[in-house]
């Protein structure tokens, strides 16, 4: 027979079960807020009662992410691909961690498991490209970027990532008019327009490098970074006046200019 549960024990029950969704969402909050101490002293009380909430052990391995605590974050992670291996987001959230901490090819292999798992993410396929192109493989990435394109056409960093991926692949339309795009969706965004042209002078196309950097100087002719760059792309092109340029801008400071300074002698 079963024994029978006093009222004061329900109660007491009900009142700890309240407590600890109040522990979840109170440390919901405080995450959103920024508060990331508050949030994982929240979370590890919740925890102490709910060992396996997929919820609370990814929100408090978010926070220690951004408290820069990687290796309790990692550990949080792990936990949650033991308790359920097809968790997509805990594959994310390791690779990238290995991601910035320059550990590529384990990034890819953990992002790789993680857009296998969730095909339609927008972030995970977009930074299993980023890490692709850090090993190398710019066929892969600039597939993986197709994919993200699809799900999400607006993200602008997107169009300047697959730009290079496909001038390392030889594809130069293609490159231009991923550049094209990128610059089109940030069009008086001097950082936007800077960053196509040190890709196109890395890569090669010294032309379009040099419209982009005397772009740059309109909008700000006080860029020394720029200026440098203009006149190592008017150098290698073979106008002895880029080294004017270079000399201006090493004097200002520029390490770029300073470092390429002996294209002029």
């Amino acid at each position: 027979m079963l024994r029978k549960i006093h009222k004061p024990t329900v109660l007491f029950l009900l009142l700890i079960l309240s407590s600890c969704s109040s522990d979840l969402f109170q440390a919901e909050q405080l995450f959103y807020k920024k508060q990331y101490e508050e949030a994982i002293s929240e979370l590890n009380k919740y925890l102490f009662l709910h060992i396996t909430d997929i919820k609370a052990l990814h929100l408090r391995a978010r926070s220690y992410e951004e408290l820069d605590k990687t290796d309790e974050a990692i550990q949080d992670y792990e936990r949650i691909i033991s308790i359920k291996p097809d968790y997509a987001q805990a594959f994310a959230g390791i690779g990238k961690i290995l991601f910035e901490q320059e550990k590529y090819k384990d990034a890819e292999l953990a992002l790789l498991k993680a857009a296998k798992l969730d095909p339609v993410d927008y972030e995970i396929l977009y930074l299993v490209g980023r890490a692709l192109m850090m090993t190398e493989d710019y066929k892969t990435a600039n597939k993986f970027f197709d994919r993200a394109k699809e799900i999400n056409p607006k993200d602008a960093k997107l169009y300047f990532y697959q730009g290079m991926a496909r001038a390392y692949i030889g594809d130069p339309l293609g490159c231009a008019a991923s550049f094209n795009t990128y610059v089109q969706k940030e069009p008086n965004n001097a950082v936007a327009v800077y960053n196509r042209g040190f890709a196109y002078l890395h890569l090669g196309y010294l032309e379009y490098a040099l419209e982009d950097f005397e772009q740059v100087l309109k909008f700000n002719p006080n860029h020394t970074e720029a200026l440098a760059k203009k006149g190592i792309c008017m150098a290698k092109m073979g106008n002895s006046d880029g080294c004017i340029y270079i000399q201006q801008a090493a004097r200002k400071g520029s390490d770029y200019a300073q470092s390429n300074l002996d294209i002029c002698s």
